[in-house]
């Protein structure tokens, strides 16, 4: 078998360059008799947690052929390695090759590693993927009424889990499961790529997902989430594969990620209706940043529409988007109770955008009959800082709920261009309330114009929060291929 040691090495200083190249080639090289070994893999790569054990996925029978079935040897390989959690820890080594599989589950104090060259093929084969509860703050699943099936990448009641590599590529093979979605044939909720659940300290990063049957990357009820250095792609015609979707987190850092989607680049929820009531936890405390988005038919980033736990603290800055429907829209509609509050977005660049501010009231879809029309949802707080956008149709619709507006609404130094086509009437404002400066097109009369003064009202917390004290080491991995 595969033995390998991660060793946390310190390499801050420009000064040390020299010396963690010189230690990194003795790592890799000591104890190497060159006539046994066929194979000698040597790294290093960034992670919350180095590991003291581990082995490649080859070492339990896996085939890289991209027709084998390795989802035994996944299950096998992390069942084996489970062991040592206690003891340093562990981490599977994914090599270069094809490696088609069913859902696997992880396990604590782990790492998988993807080599550059290695493609995590899901399985087409329904029988190779086990269907699980609906999330109880959702009451069902999300495309039928009854459970779901479990995501490629799967682990509940976790801590430490690193999931990595030299932006290796997990292919959800999604046009298959997209067209049972659109011909009304699935039994189940669609897989996602990958799901955390009931857990902390999580490090998703330098990887690529491609054409998930569904969400790509779904950490729910979970707190201390790394997201850093993803690649995402699907069609942009493909059904709801939404990019990233932090789900009742607390905790969460998303950063330097490539969306092209076919919904919404990141979603942020915490259930729907009464069951997201019930359950009442809250996404909060969230940082995205430098995120590049492409999204035609939704926004780069949505809050909402299952908002019922309720969203706080979310703070953007540094986004990019191109030829998307929307920047940062909120979704929510009588029945979903909860709140969004204490938003923040600045330094955002857009350019072909159909709205640049979009908030519906009105979104609807319920999880069945028994939502509480009584409940009605608390919006407040928002502000927009620092923003430019060209060749825009509409620049803003803002629809609150008659009875129950949305306010502390606040948009100042925005700057939008209007596409030749553009709206001749560039806002649609109902039931909100709140401020603009330095906003062209001027705004509605809702959003009363506070002059050049207050360019800057809208402020942006500048304290940080506790997820960006959240940070990496430097992770060497030697392995044998015997």
């Amino acid at each position: 078998m595969m033995g390998f040691w991660n060793t946390p090495q310190k390499a801050q200083l420009p000064t040390m360059a020299v010396v963690v190249l010189l230690v990194l080639v003795f790592l890799c090289t000591n104890g190497v008799e060159s006539r046994k070994a066929k194979h000698v893999d040597c790294f290093q790569y960034s992670a919350i947690s180095c590991r003291a054990y581990g082995a490649s996925l080859a070492d339990f029978g896996g085939v890289g052929d991209g027709t084998t079935s390795n989802t035994k040897a996944f299950q096998a390989a992390i069942q084996h390695l489970s062991q040592y959690e206690s003891q340093g820890g562990s981490q599977l080594f994914v090599p270069a090759g094809k490696w088609l599989t069913g859902s696997f589950n992880l396990t604590s104090h782990f790492t998988l590693y993807l080599h550059k060259d290695a493609v995590l093929l899901a399985s087409q084969d329904e029988n190779e993927w086990p269907v699980i509860d609906p999330l109880p703050s959702y009451g069902r699943g999300r495309d039928t009424a009854g459970g779901r099936f479990i995501s490629l990448i799967f682990g509940t009641n976790l801590t430490d889990v690193v999931v990595t590599g030299e932006n290796g590529t997990i292919d959800g093979q999604g046009e298959l499961w997209w067209q049972k979605f659109r011909k009304g044939e699935l039994k189940y909720t669609r897989p996602y790529l990958i799901e955390i659940m009931f857990s902390e300290n999580i490090q998703i990063s330098n990887l690529t997902f491609i054409n998930s049957p569904s969400w790509n990357v779904h950490p729910v009820y979970s707190s201390n989430v790394l997201v850093q250095g993803l690649t995402i792609l699907a069609p942009v015609t493909s059904p709801n594969t939404d990019g990233i979707n932090p789900d009742s987190c607390t905790n969460t850092r998303i950063e330097d990620c490539y969306i092209v989607s076919g919904d919404d680049c990141i979603a942020v929820k915490s259930g729907w209706d009464e069951y997201g009531i019930a359950f009442g936890m809250p996404t909060k405390a969230l940082v995205i940043r430098r995120l590049t988005c492409i999204s035609p038919f939704s926004a780069v980033i949505a809050l909402g529409s299952e908002m019922s736990g309720g969203i706080q603290d979310v703070r953007a800055e540094d986004i990019f988007a191109i030829n998307t429907e929307s920047a940062v829209r909120i979704k929510t509609a009588v029945g979903r109770g909860g709140f969004v509050k204490d938003i923040y977005v600045r330094r955002m660049t857009m350019h072909t955008m159909k709205y640049v501010f979009w908030i519906a009231g009105d979104y609807g879809s319920h999880a069945d009959n028994g939502y509480d029309p009584n409940a009605l949802p608390v919006i407040q707080n928002i502000n927009y800082h620092d923003m430019v956008a060209e060749n825009v149709t509409m620049a803003g619709k803002l629809g609150g709920l008659t009875g129950d507006p949305f306010t502390g609404i606040c948009i100042s130094n925005v700057t939008i261009t209007m596409a030749k086509k553009g709206k001749k009437v560039p806002w649609n404002c109902t039931d909100v309330a709140g401020i603009s400066s330095g906003v062209i097109p001027q705004p509605c009369e809702l959003l009363a114009d506070q002059g050049p003064e207050k360019i800057g009202e809208c402020n942006f917390p500048e304290e940080s929060l506790p997820v960006d004290n959240m940070q990496v080491q430097l992770c060497t991995y030697r392995g044998n291929y015997l």
